[in-house]
């Protein structure tokens, strides 16, 4: 790997790609990067094991694996094994994008379609890598605005079912809930724009440790499923079945070109903060590794891996661009899943604070689409897509019973809201001629 000088000397970096720190400097630095990505590693399973009201031992298994799977991903990523990994520092985990899709499929599939589809998802990915700037070119910054949106416009009746206690829960809406959820918000918000460094990259993970805290406090907490949790537990392969039907795969096509996106823009920026050539090939074997990881995922019994963009900004904050210290993070990660107590303790967090994180992330995925749309020009055409895209989404989301009467299918394909907007907004991005010269 060749380091272009230039840019490692305009960057100032401690540590170049290839660097190796210390043996403590890569601990302490791998658990920075860790802090700053723990938040979103442990939410998606939490999330969604929750919504499909899986059992302790169920969702314990699921944030054991997700954090040990993260690990495998990480590792591979920085590490590089053959044509496989960009071999950048770079943080694996499962996105907040898999949520809405996983409930759709976990509610008529159950786990194992859901381990079904993040297994067929990431052969799609392996598949996608080797056509990176074709891929492009389908979602231009439209289309990716219009899905983005809609994965977190689809989620916010989600997060304030959890604010208020968890849906059908006999203390719903109560001032106790609604209050723990609103602190956990005004944290994460006041850290996360106010705080400098770590504070502000793992605002998420402290804003659900301090509604935890008060919930211990008010005694909302039960710890009968962390002792019966083994101490110490070896990963399972297929331990729940798997379900490879091509219905199960349908709703999580969106989600998954949106993730390839997302590593495609990340490890372009990574690539520039590290001083390193920005090429295609370098790319295509980190989009590679993203589908192998969410293979592995599925493998393991959790959901699709893709890269974290949180990890990105710590690069420049640190001045530490080694791929090692990433590499010890993985190790760190993989450790930690091999504890299910350690998963079970956060397991059993209350649902207001996943509401009040909730609230803060889904809110800020739809802000990024609407960000991405705001770079597009807003002319007649692209405003029809917009509104027919996400109408349409968010009406299949909200009025779900509209479906009913279609074939059985039809009614997989369009019964995600995103994946209803991402299909009408790819047909109209097609069909609707751009118009030259139109008037404003």
């Amino acid at each position: 790997m060749e380091v272009r000088n230039e840019s490692h000397e305009e960057m100032e970096l401690s540590y170049g790609v290839d660097d190796k720190p210390k043996l403590l400097s890569q601990i302490l630095l791998g658990f920075q990067h860790i802090f700053a990505a723990f938040g979103g590693i442990i939410l998606v399973p939490i999330m969604i094991a929750s919504s499909l009201k899986f059992s302790p031992a169920m969702s314990t298994a699921l944030i054991s694996s997700a954090i040990l799977v993260a690990g495998i991903a990480t590792f591979i990523q920085s590490r590089g094994i053959g044509p496989v990994g960009a071999r950048v520092a770079c943080i694996m985990g499962t996105d907040i994008t898999f949520v809405a899709p996983a409930i759709v499929i976990g509610k008529k599939f159950g786990i194992q379609g859901i381990l079904g589809a993040t297994i067929l998802g990431g052969f799609m990915v392996i598949i996608l890598s080797f056509f990176i700037k074709y891929i492009m070119k389908l979602f231009p910054e439209l289309i990716t605005g219009i899905v983005v949106c809609l994965i977190g416009l689809t989620l916010i009746p989600v997060s304030i079912d959890w604010a208020a206690g968890g849906s059908g829960a006999h203390d719903y809406g109560s001032l106790r809930n609604i209050g723990i959820a609103l602190i956990v918000t005004v944290v994460t918000l006041l850290l996360n724009h106010y705080g400098k460094g770590l504070l502000s990259s793992a605002s998420i993970l402290i804003g659900m440790i301090v509604g935890y805290v008060i919930c211990i406090a008010f005694g909302m907490v039960d710890f009968a499923s962390v002792s019966k949790a083994s101490v110490m537990t070896l990963p399972r392969v297929f331990n729940y079945g798997v379900n490879f039907k091509l219905d199960v795969l349908l709703p999580f096509i969106p989600a998954y070109f949106v993730s390839v996106i997302s590593t495609v823009g990340n490890l372009r920026a990574i690539n520039e903060i590290s001083g390193i050539e920005n090429g295609d090939d370098r790319i295509s074997r980190g989009v590679l590794s993203d589908g192998i990881g969410s293979v592995i995922a599925g493998v393991f019994g959790t959901m699709p891996n893709t890269s974290f963009s949180q990890n990105v900004g710590l690069i420049p904050l640190t001045k530490v661009a080694s791929r090692f210290v990433t590499m010890m993070a993985g190790i760190i990660l993989v450790v930690l899943g091999l504890f299910p107590k350690f998963a079970a303790i956060i397991n059993v967090m209350p649902q207001p604070v996943l509401g009040g994180v909730g609230i803060v992330m889904f809110g800020t995925v739809a802000a990024a689409g609407i960000q991405t749309l705001s770079r597009v020009k807003l002319d007649n055409r692209n405003i029809l897509i917009i509104a027919v895209s996400i109408g349409l989404g968010l009406g299949v989301t909200f009025r779900p019973e509209i479906l009913s009467n279609l074939p059985e299918g039809l009614k997989m394909i369009f019964s995600s809201g995103i994946s209803t907007g991402t299909i009408v907004a790819l047909i109209l991005n097609l069909i609707l001629r751009k118009q030259k010269n139109a008037r404003c």
